[in-house]
């Protein structure tokens, strides 16, 4: 019989914590990521079906200030939330560094049953977080779910899943989400598990609409040479990305068009769009970078992308490039002065004013830069990893919103 494991099943949610204070003190455990608990019932795991690991602190911590303004003039003025290794929590904070609000929701309150695992309970962070107008936010249990929790971090609904990488909201509040499922293919390898990538989307109740196989997709797809480069077990494309296409650039390619899906495979060094009706893939690129995270669609129908290491040992670059042709257009990071290295995670956003915002995960930092490579804003994270605090937690996202956006926080008991 066909072995199988289901990284995740279906939610529940409990109720919620008090609503932290900006003030305290974040929690955190620290410890290398692990796969995800088998499913109830007693299914079979194979045993080789292991996600690409992240640890939640890779680099010594160092005595930096948590904000640098060096030219807060030319900087893009707004709000920025993160999310980090430290704690399944997401910050909102200012430009000065000053935290404005916190969620909070330890995985261990959301799905007691994981808390049976002793290891299962440290994975207390969220790998990414989107932040609703109104204070709503989701967030993302690498590996093991999504939840929706209210400004005050009152669970409004949870999804139990293999959700992991990324999220987007489109405009009628629908999510669309990245998911696995570990799993024998004996097309792919009859003996050994591997990791099946999907697109789920959601309404934004939280139901489950339906589930996209990317390996599928590539499959029926004039891109399937691709997959020679597949490895023959394990977490086979580990994709990374995902951003719904408005269709601005839809009359560059028809494949860019409104509704189409950006995927990033990270072992296939590839970006591709994935159409979800005819459930194919319709567009696909290789290039220059290798192990690449969160391509974006800017201004030109061009792509932006953080490469991790296509710029050689131990450098990274961000990457402008023409969608089309594959010609880079600009780049920062990989040049002398333009220190910037994550061999894994990684992030980047194209800013109204033409300043990118990169996240250098492994490090900690954030760095907003000009469109001539100037420094003018840099973040680095204050939360802490390792046994004794040596490590900087790993920064898996800054996202910077605008300086209208609705919400600020919530007000004090005093106001």
């Amino acid at each position: 019989m066909r072995r199988f494991l289901l990284l995740a099943l279906a939610a529940a949610a409990l109720l919620a914590p008090a609503p932290a204070s900006p003030g305290e003190p974040p929690p955190g455990k620290w410890r290398p990521a692990r796969g995800a608990p088998a499913p109830p019932g007693g299914a079979e795991t194979p045993a080789d079906v292991k996600a690409i690991p992240y640890l939640q602190g890779y680099r010594p911590a160092e005595d930096h200030p948590v904000v640098s303004e060096r030219d807060p003039r030319a900087a893009y003025d707004g709000l920025n939330l993160y999310v980090s290794g430290h704690a399944a929590e997401a910050v909102l904070m200012d430009m000065h560094g000053r935290t404005l609000h916190r969620w909070r929701y330890p995985l261990r309150r959301l799905w007691p049953d994981l808390a049976k695992d002793p290891e299962m309970a440290k994975l207390e962070y969220w790998r990414r977080a989107y932040l609703y107008p109104n204070g709503d936010l989701l967030a993302v249990y690498e590996g093991l779910g999504l939840v929706k929790l209210d400004a005050r971090s009152h669970v409004l609904w949870a999804h139990r899943g293999g959700t992991h990488h990324d999220l987007c909201v489109t405009g009628d509040g629908t999510i669309y989400t990245l998911d696995r499922e570990g799993k024998i293919i004996p097309r792919i390898n009859p003996r050994k598990g591997v990791l099946e990538d999907f697109v789920t989307v959601l309404d934004p109740g939280g139901k489950v609409l339906r589930k996209i196989s990317i390996l599928q997709a590539f499959e029926r797809s004039p891109y399937a040479g691709l997959l020679k480069r597949m490895a023959p077990e394990g977490d086979v494309f580990h994709t990374n990305t995902l951003e719904v296409l408005d269709g601005r650039w839809a009359a560059r390619d028809p494949a860019f068009r409104k509704g189409n899906l950006l995927i990033s495979v990270h072992r296939l060094d590839t970006i591709a769009v994935l159409d979800p009706e005819r459930q194919t893939i319709v567009w696909a690129r290789t290039g220059e970078w290798r192990r690449q995270h969160q391509p974006t669609f800017v201004d030109g129908g061009r792509l932006l992308l953080f490469d991790n290491t296509g710029a050689g040992v131990e450098r990274s670059r961000v990457l402008e490039l023409d969608a089309l042709t594959g010609k880079i257009v600009w780049q920062y990071g990989g040049e002398p002065g333009e220190d910037l290295f994550s061999k894994t995670l990684g992030s980047c956003q194209r800013l109204p004013n033409g300043n990118t915002l990169i996240t250098e995960s492994e490090n900690g930092r954030a760095l907003e830069v000009t469109r001539e490579g100037r420094l003018v804003w840099e973040f680095y994270n204050p939360h802490r990893a390792g046994e004794h605090g040596e490590l900087v937690a790993v920064l898996f996202e800054v996202v910077r919103l605008p300086p209208g956006f609705p919400f600020r926080g919530l007000p004090s008991p005093s106001q």
